[in-house]
């Protein structure tokens, strides 16, 4: 069986490992920084911890209003530093083998990316069309344009899997992404209204730890970085971008025809993720990355099939396989805070959820926990997770 739970420290040098496969700003290849990522998402889970006897998974929405985070987990903006005051949680789950204990991928989940004075920065495209009456002939443009977003919409990011465990019959990249939606539905009250994917772009080979297209053509030519330069700086500030980056509008005709073919494309190996989320209800609306080119998928979070679908239910008794005819995702917070998620088989008796015991083994949860439950096959339309009255609307 698999687990989903929080990362630990001891998991560093296995999400080091991970994140060498690929290149991700959410998981960078620098232990100290996973480290650091490791630590803030702890305080983030341990913030979920229950007062004593209370049990109810409602409780920890309440405890907190939306708009209000606790605590840094994005870099600075304005001073450069990644101790700068901000306002977010990060929660990273881990996927782990439950019979060995191995970690075989890694996601994460962002509450609120960027915020006032540390905004989200984008290149938004624009169609520019132009007509000449005495040529009799026009030419359509696209142009790109630095947008500052202090919204802080919630952000998933940082999914990788094993390459040895992709196209598993179990679906593990289903898994990790949806365990994002079911945590967010569980609560609710700490994420946005509006969740961004910020999709990795193509990259190259060329260099040590890759290089970008569009950036040797368009970034560098106004930050005299290397791709990766850039990219690893931003892990502690993005202040240079907007300050080095013009606001007036780019015209991307400009740009030879291999960059401007990367704008908005991602590579091979993001492909199933980009598809997955589309499918899911995410999409496309004219944002690329500044660095990359890679494309900002948005979605409103109550219209998600898996956040609607998302329900907590008292822990039944135990139920064999054949009974447990419904497939999803089931979890279990414990009172401090940790959380454990498997994929699996369980049937509704009453008000209360009965699962395998393996699940129950697992979840190592109380005879009296209550379980967040996602249903795979979620019917559309469906109401959409509770959002208790104490918590104050995000902008």
């Amino acid at each position: 069986m698999f687990l989903i739970r929080r990362a630990k420290i001891e998991d560093v040098p296995t999400l080091y490992k991970l994140a060498r496969m690929v290149h991700f700003i959410n998981l960078p290849a620098d232990k100290d920084l996973i480290n650091e990522k490791v630590l803030l998402s702890r305080q983030s889970f341990m913030s979920l911890a229950k007062p004593a006897g209370n049990g109810s998974a409602k409780s920890a929405n309440a405890r907190k209003p939306r708009g209000k985070p606790a605590r840094a987990a994005n870099p600075g903006m304005n001073d450069g530093s990644a101790s700068a005051a901000q306002q977010s949680d990060l929660f990273m789950f881990a996927l782990e083998d439950a019979d060995s204990g191995g970690v075989l991928g890694t996601s994460q989940l962002i509450s609120a990316m960027g915020g006032p004075g540390a905004p989200n920065v984008a290149l938004r495209l624009s169609r520019r069309e132009m007509f000449s009456q005495s040529l009799q002939q026009g030419m359509t443009h696209i142009t790109a344009q630095i947008e500052l977003d202090e919204t802080g919409p919630t952000e998933i990011g940082g999914l990788i899997l094993q390459p040895s465990y992709r196209g598993h019959k179990e679906k593990l990249g289903r898994f990790l992404s949806h365990v994002r939606f079911h945590f967010i539905a569980l609560h609710r009250a700490r994420f946005s209204d509006r969740i961004l994917a910020e999709m990795m772009g193509a990259i190259t080979h060329q260099g040590e730890g890759g290089g970008n297209t569009l950036w040797e053509y368009l970034g560098r030519r106004f930050i005299n970085l290397t791709y990766l330069e850039a990219d690893r700086f931003c892990q502690h500030s993005k202040e240079f971008i907007t300050a080095l980056m013009p606001r007036e509008e780019i015209y991307l005709t400009l740009l030879p025809p291999e960059a401007r073919g990367v704008i908005a494309q991602v590579g091979p190996e993001t492909l199933p993720a980009r598809r997955m989320l589309e499918k899911l209800g995410f999409a496309y609306r004219d944002r690329i990355d500044p660095f990359d080119g890679g494309p900002h998928l948005e979605a409103r979070t109550d219209d998600l099939d898996p956040v609607r679908a998302t329900f907590t239910a008292p822990l039944g008794a135990a139920a064999s396989d054949d009974d447990c005819r419904e497939l999803g995702i089931v979890s279990a917070t414990d009172s401090d805070g940790e959380f454990r998620a498997v994929q699996t088989g369980y049937v509704r008796d009453g008000g209360s959820v009965c699962i395998p015991v393996a699940a129950r083994k697992a979840l190592d949860c109380a005879t009296d926990a209550v379980l967040g439950v996602t249903p795979y096959e979620s019917t559309p339309g469906q109401k959409p997770a509770a959002k208790p009255s104490t918590g104050a609307r995000r902008r």
